[in-house]
């Protein structure tokens, strides 16, 4: 594979990235749930995706310090959108999380909310600007890797 030209890849980022940080910021804006926040939203889905993850695997997979995360889990067990398993026989101190079916309810319902906003912004482009986003998908999926 041939490498990319520095110079060129510097100036699609530098086009790129504040059009990615708008729509992300509008579709957050028009797509809420007023009683978690977007971080809370993010901490749901990927405990619905992994029944059973620690506090700690949130934290390290997200980036953040145990203790911030520990706080947003404790505000979503207290809504009632997450539990914790039983403790883990070889580790008494370890418990899993998973979500509750509200918890469930809630991230779905954000989830069709943010794909109906965009499917509704898509609906007004052009077939070719759809298109052109369409063939982009693959490249931007491996960007988020």
């Amino acid at each position: 594979m041939a490498s990319a030209d520095p110079a060129a890849s510097d100036i699609l980022a530098e086009a790129m990235r504040p059009a990615l940080l708008r729509l992300y910021r509008r579709m957050r804006r028009e797509t809420q749930d007023g009683d978690i926040s977007p971080l809370q939203n993010l901490l749901l889905v990927l405990i619905i995706k992994s029944p059973g993850i620690g506090v700690g695997a949130l934290a390290e997979i997200e980036g953040l310090r145990g203790p911030t995360v520990s706080g947003h889990i404790k505000q979503l067990e207290a809504a009632g959108m997450v539990a914790r398993t039983p403790p883990d026989p070889q580790d008494r101190r370890r418990t899993g999380l998973v979500a509750t079916e509200e918890g469930v309810r809630r991230a779905e319902a954000l989830r069709r909310q943010r794909t109906d906003w965009l499917a509704r912004r898509l609906d007004r482009l052009s077939p070719a600007e759809r298109q052109a986003i369409e063939a982009a998908i693959p490249a931007l999926v491996r960007l988020g890797e």
